[in-house]
């Protein structure tokens, strides 16, 4: 069969599963659709966790900015996986102790302060929608290739199946959808490397394969003689401080990022809280220790396919022909030779590859068998859209039980705010199609961003709200705010608005380190020279951190 007909197959049956799954756990109340009732055991919610973290972001991008960046790209994995270290560690356990359903729920308590929860609630919407747009582009490059459609009407589809979700089953549903997700994009993440790895080196573990052969050291080679700075040359692509900020603000974006510390209210205690993290991290691992591998050996086999061949051997690559029309590969015989060059000069470069096609095209690059590219495809699509449909529960529920239920009308019945909720998914949902539609870079660039949001502005507030009792409404008001504006204002001036990346060279995806301290330290100051919280916030902040004993536990 063809690699069409295997992607629409295997595609069609896991979205079955999906459906049957989302049907079979729709939901009627406001605890069921907000968090899952609590009822989710600790593996189950370790591997929905898994899935709701490595978004289309870790699946499709992460391993073609290594393959592009090198060394460097290393911040990611550096940053995303320290991140949920710190996060599982650090709070995870607290948060789910103080049981409310949303981290703007925690602010709000904490703080004691509907302003507090509202700007949680705007910095909660800022950091789901930048985050949900990359899902959703990356939704629109699966659907493009494998389809035929292009990259829009990929995200129209992808806004049509995430809104199922999302909107029948909320939490619950999506718990349960998620946990198939992850054994579907695993198993398609790591059979084509691990064939790959046999092909390339004789090695069938990736680590071992990456680690131990002598690959490295011919695309070191291959990439001099092209041009290139070494491919495992660290600091090539960006500066030492600027890998630094980066993976900082990745690491704190994770530990603040709203749809992640939600998961941890929806298990039935705090020992399972800690225990889900410590799944969740078993089965991140798994795929965050295989893309190194999957990303050079994707470049190397890309380099050896496309560079110095001539235009008709590369027009006879079937996968080559295919991608070009999704205008995600493009190749231009720039001096009329007949053949494509790979350069550094953008001048001269015969050949331009987007950077999210790298693990999609792998394994039809590899020359793997029709049914593993139809595998990678449906992985793709369980990454992006377990993410999104937690992202945009996020939002909804932002907006239906932080601004609707706890500002606008404390009456309302269990039914009206879970029609809330549902509206909100929709309305989340074309918003994001907006993004999706016109991105603001790849899809871990896009995802970056998020995370330096996250940092700038919840990280502060969480860390404080839960180790400082002297930390009040008033500084932490005034940290988010101050560290979420300079943030989103760096971000936009130097991305969208011609500025020069002026905090010495720190790109975008960086700077929310600095939203981070400038929000710690304007929060510390303000809460110093301003009254302390009443005694009673100030006993639950203790409480909160005193240990505590159950007797019943799911594990």
């Amino acid at each position: 069969m063809s690699v069409e007909i295997w992607t629409l197959l295997l595609v069609g049956l896991s979205f079955l599963v999906y459906i049957y799954i989302g049907w079979q756990s729709r939901v009627k109340n406001s605890k069921d659709f907000f968090i899952a009732g609590q009822g989710i055991p600790a593996i189950a919610n370790g591997a929905a966790t898994a899935a709701d973290w490595m978004s289309a972001a870790s699946f499709i991008s992460m391993a073609g900015l290594i393959s592009f960046l090198g060394y460097d790209g290393s911040i990611y994995l550096m940053g995303w996986t320290g991140g949920y270290v710190l996060l599982a560690l650090l709070l995870a356990p607290y948060l789910r102790k103080f049981g409310k359903y949303t981290v703007p729920d925690f602010v709000g308590d904490r703080y004691y302060s509907n302003i507090a929860r509202l700007v949680a609630v705007v910095a909660a919407i800022f950091v789901s929608l930048t985050y949900v747009a990359g899902q959703m582009r990356g939704v629109g490059i699966v659907f493009s290739r494998f389809l035929q459609v292009d990259i829009n009407t990929g995200v129209i589809i992808g806004m049509v199946i995430v809104g199922f979700f999302a909107v029948l089953g909320g939490m619950k549903g999506i718990t349960w959808t998620q946990v198939a997700q992850y054994c579907v994009l695993i198993f398609a993440y790591l059979i084509p490397v691990i064939a790959i790895a046999w092909l390339l080196t004789g090695n069938p573990i990736p680590q071992l394969a990456f680690t131990f052969s002598d690959v490295a050291d011919k695309l070191n080679q291959i990439q001099v003689d092209l041009g290139f700075k070494e491919y495992t040359q660290p600091f090539t692509n960006k500066s030492m401080l600027d890998v630094l900020f980066t993976t900082i603000a990745l690491m704190v974006g994770t530990a603040g990022l709203p749809h992640i510390i939600v998961r941890f209210y929806t298990v039935p205690s705090v020992r399972a809280a800690r225990f889900s993290a410590g799944w969740a991290l078993l089965f991140i691992a798994i795929l965050y220790t295989t893309a190194p591998a999957l990303s050079m050996f994707a470049r190397y086999n890309l380099i050896n396919t496309l560079h110095n061949h001539t235009v008709a051997e590369v027009q006879q690559l079937d996968w080559a022909t295919k991608w070009e029309k999704t205008g995600l590969l493009t190749f231009d015989d720039k001096n009329q030779d007949g053949r494509l060059q790979l350069t550094p000069s953008k001048d001269t470069n015969e050949i331009i590859i987007d950077r999210d096609i790298i693990v999609l095209s792998t394994p039809e690059v590899a020359k793997l068998a029709p049914w593993v590219i139809g595998l990678v495809a449906a992985g793709g699509l369980a990454a992006a859209l377990s993410t999104a449909s937690g992202l945009l529960l996020v939002i909804s529920s932002s907006v239906a039980h932080d601004i609707y239920y706890r500002i606008v009308d404390s009456t309302a019945s269990e039914q009206k705010r879970v029609f809330v909720g549902r509206i909100m998914v929709g309305l989340s949902i074309v918003v994001a199609g907006y993004f999706g539609v016109n991105p603001p870079g790849f899809v871990s660039e896009v995802v970056a961003f998020a995370f330096g949001l996250a940092a700038a502005s919840f990280f502060p507030v969480i860390f404080l709200g839960i180790f400082d009792k002297r930390t009040n409404s008033t500084g932490a008001i005034a940290g988010m705010l101050t560290g979420l504006i300079f943030t989103i204002a760096y971000i936009i001036g130097v991305k969208f608005g011609g500025m020069q990346p002026w905090f010495f060279g720190v790109s975008p995806e960086g700077i929310g380190t600095l939203g981070m301290l400038i929000n710690f330290v304007v929060t510390l100051i303000v809460s110093r020279l301003t009254p302390p919280p009443p005694a009673e916030i100030q006993a639950m902040v203790e409480d909160l951190r005193s240990p505590m004993i159950e007797e019943s536990v799911f594990e």
